[in-house]
Order: C-alpha cells, then structure tokens, then sequence
C-alpha cells in the first residue's frame, strides 16, 4: 500500500496531553478542567485568614487533548462497539433546565 491508499485522517495532527501522541485533532478526546488553585479542605482557613471578605480565590483552567487509549485508560470515555467507532461527530449536549 502506498500513501495515498491507506485511510489517514487528513485533519491536521495535535500531541496528545498525557501520551504525546500525534493524533488528528478531531479524533482526540478534547477536555477543559477547571480546578481551584487551593485545594477544598484548605479554601475555608484561607477564607477565615483573609484580610478582604470578597476574595475571590483563582481557578486553574487547563485543556486537555487524549489520544483514544489514553481516554480509555483513564475513564474519561467508555469502549464502543466497532460501527459507533467510526463515528467522529461530537455527543449531543443536554442542557440543564
């Protein structure tokens, strides 16, 4: 087989976070993580210790892009059957009410 038979995504190739893998960017399972700096068990001492009662404590905002097996591994998406791998459309959101 040569280049031009074989299926590659023609989607330009973006590292993977956790395995720097190259994987086509609109195969890679994409997260956005918004933590607090401050862990939960230490938000409450730094509160009562604050000079400033208004003090909005910072988030840490952190993109993260897994390679499938990665995903897998780490539970952030589950096994299909071999059709709904085929599949690059992104899941349908459900909005709260």
């Amino acid at each position: 087989m040569d280049a031009t038979t074989t299926a590659v995504a023609t989607c330009a190739p973006s590292a993977a976070t956790i395995a720097a893998r190259a994987v086509p960017k609109d195969k890679a399972v994409k997260r956005f993580h918004v933590r607090n700096i401050v862990e939960s068990a230490a938000i409450r001492d730094i509160s009562d210790a604050s000079i400033i009662d208004s003090y909005q404590l910072p988030k840490i905002y952190n993109k993260v892009q897994y390679c499938i097996s990665c995903a897998i591994h780490s539970h952030v998406v589950r096994v299909r059957s071999v059709v709904g791998r085929r599949n690059r459309d992104p899941p349908k959101r459900f909005f709260r009410k």
